[in-house]
């Protein structure tokens, strides 16, 4: 089964769609079509080119201080654009307040960028390359018992859509690939760790994650051949989805903001469908 799009509009979902953190923990992505985030007219000049210094892929706040990194412009504007993305970070809080509410203090928001590139013009590592299906995996930052819940919205003033192709279901991926990933080592993530490589023990399910990460990326014939859909998020639409559960690429579109988020499994509806527990079902053991 293919990942599944439902769209939520103002007025709430149609009668008989499922609950919406139903649908979010089953491997949905929810497209909000009509969310207000209006830009000011100081601030629409970040969509008229972007205000990035070109040594990142994005523009980013992160921690209380809420720094902005990776910016360009002057003090002034990278002050609005820092502002903007604040804002957007509280918008994305709102919006889990309000459709939600299972998960309403219990998520931890981290970062908050802005994406001013066109994603298929980038030059890149086939490990970097986005546009491939893949799951999201940090090297540097195990999550463990965590999810990753990331809220996109495209900002683009142009019309262009934010282009992605989504793929199937997270049990049906990993019973192909989990064959071929290596074995854990407590003893390589423990030195990890003491070596400050990671920020914290990669944990078996972190270790599984990065690999089938890899593996899916560099896999071309089931980038090719795999069950798959494309999907376009136009202008103004918000997007929502357990980034670490639906395999997706995206395609091309410039000019995005986005939220990621973490939720402890605990605090799931069901922890039994999060991807730690879908891993150790598949292995027949619990992940160490």
């Amino acid at each position: 089964m293919i990942s599944p799009i439902v769209s939520v509009p103002r007025t709430g979902p149609a009668p008989g769609t499922p609950a919406l953190v139903d649908a979010l923990e089953d491997g949905a992505v929810l497209m909000f079509p009509d969310l207000d985030f209006p830009l000011s007219a100081f601030e629409q000049r970040f969509v008229e080119r972007p205000f990035a210094d070109g040594k990142a892929k994005n523009v980013n706040i992160r921690g209380a201080a809420s720094t902005l990194r990776g910016a360009a412009g002057t003090p002034e504007e990278q002050e609005a654009l820092r502002q903007v993305l604040i804002r957007y970070r509280g918008f994305a809080e709102a919006l889990v307040a309000e459709h939600l509410p299972a998960y309403a203090g219990k998520v931890t928001f981290a970062g908050t960028s802005y994406r001013p590139f066109d994603v298929d013009r980038r030059k890149m590592s086939w490990r970097r390359d986005d546009t491939r299906l893949h799951v999201d995996a940090f090297p540097s930052n195990p999550i463990g018992e965590k999810r990753i819940l990331r809220i996109f919205r495209n900002i683009n003033p142009d019309g262009q859509p934010r282009h992605w192709r989504v793929g199937e279901d997270f049990s049906t991926m990993a019973e192909k690939f989990l064959p071929r990933l290596p074995g854990y080592s407590p003893l390589s993530a423990r030195m990890l760790a003491a070596l400050k490589i990671t920020k914290a023990r990669r944990s078996e399910y972190d270790h599984l994650m990065l690999h089938l990460h890899d593996a899916l990326k560099q896999d071309m014939t089931y980038q090719e051949t795999a069950p798959q859909a494309d999907v376009h998020f136009a202008p103004g639409q918000t997007w929502v989805t357990f980034s670490d559960l639906v395999m997706h690429g995206a395609m091309g579109g410039r000019y995005m903001l986005e939220q990621t988020a973490y939720l402890p499994v605990s605090d799931q509806a069901r922890p039994e469908r999060s991807p730690q527990r879908l891993l150790a079902k598949a292995l027949g053991r619990a992940l160490r």
